[in-house]
């Protein structure tokens, strides 16, 4: 129901055909194939050897492609109805590659398993829509295929990272992991952090009181944790993305977010005003600098650029704050 409200203009995975299914699937491989290609533009120079493999895919793609379309063309005939994967409930949106800069075999290896773990779930669930026979295998062989394309990333980590002792359980459980807690609660944190610089330093400025800040902070805080919960939660339910539980998700995501508030509002619990106003300038500007540093370590973001982003940023809703407090 949530994400209904969330997202109004977008249609239901379960509503759609097979005409719709079988025009989806080959925009998703079209998209695919093209990310695979540009991971190989970009590390070629460095990992030659990995570069290839990316082609391949790539490669294989395509192929998908054209047995899709052999299918639709049989079936519907020559026009594809003009539906993608941002046009449809429970499909994660991702950071188109050509943005990313700097991108290591480590996370290339997360962002590979990510999508082929989506395209499976995609083909899977897909397949239990229609009863036509005959799509109904494509999809199922499909969904193996790209099952298949997931023990790349692990290829790619034996060979660059010397990380052989890891066994495909533990790798399965990172990288799940890193998608239904580590990214939700990153998002949470940045946009706590950020988003109640302005409220908390209005207060502060505006009121002199730092009991009177501490409750705005507190609330301010609580309050978006609550908002960022719900929202991530109602993004998707998992089965098409492969993120994991909602739930799960919407707690990190909420929780995260109110620590981010609650950082730079916890010092308002110090009588002094000078004092505590002193110690949460510099907990904002250890939030944000830290903030920086996990968007280039986790997001593929160069640090500098993630530092004028996020700082600049913060510090604009800082000055914001601070300009509000003292009108």
């Amino acid at each position: 129901m949530f994400a209904r409200l969330l997202e109004p203009n977008k249609r239901d995975f379960a509503s759609l055909n097979a005409q719709e299914i079988l025009s989806l699937a080959v925009a998703a491989e079209e998209e695919d194939g093209r990310i695979y290609a540009a991971y190989a533009d970009k590390i070629r120079e460095t990992y030659p050897a990995s570069a290839k493999v990316f082609e391949g895919m790539a490669a294989e793609e395509d192929e998908h492609r054209k047995q899709l379309l052999a299918l639709y063309r049989a079936r519907f005939g020559d026009k594809l109805i003009p539906i993608r994967r941002e046009h449809v409930r429970g499909f994660m949106s991702r950071k188109p590659v050509w943005l990313m800069q700097n991108l290591s075999i480590e996370t290339i290896r997360q962002q590979v398993w990510e999508m082929e773990e989506g395209a499976y779930r995609f083909y899977v669930e897909a397949g239990k829509q229609t009863e036509d026979v005959e799509v109904r295998q494509l999809l199922g062989d499909l969904a193996m295929q790209e099952r298949q394309h997931k023990e790349t990333a692990d290829s790619l980590e034996a060979e660059h990272l010397g990380d052989a002792a890891k066994t495909e359980e533990e790798e399965q459980s990172h990288r799940q992991f890193v998608l239904t807690y580590v990214q939700p609660g990153l998002a949470g944190l940045m946009d706590g952090s950020v988003s109640t610089l302005a409220p908390v330093f209005a207060a502060a400025f505006a009121t002199g009181s730092t009991w009177q800040t501490f409750l705005v902070g507190l609330a301010a805080s609580v309050g978006a944790g609550i908002s960022m919960g719900f929202t991530e939660a109602a993004s998707d339910d998992g089965k098409l993305t492969g993120r994991g539980s909602p739930i799960k998700r919407g707690f990190a995501a909420g929780i995260m977010t109110a620590i981010g508030g609650l950082g730079h509002t916890l010092p308002y619990l110090i009588t002094d005003f000078v004092s505590a106003t002193v110690i949460a300038i510099i907990v904002v500007l250890v939030e944000l600098w830290a903030i920086a540093f996990i968007q280039s370590k986790y997001m593929s973001t160069p640090f500098w650029r993630a530092v004028m982003q996020v700082v600049l940023g913060g510090s604009l809703v800082f000055a914001a704050g601070i300009l509000i407090g003292n009108a």
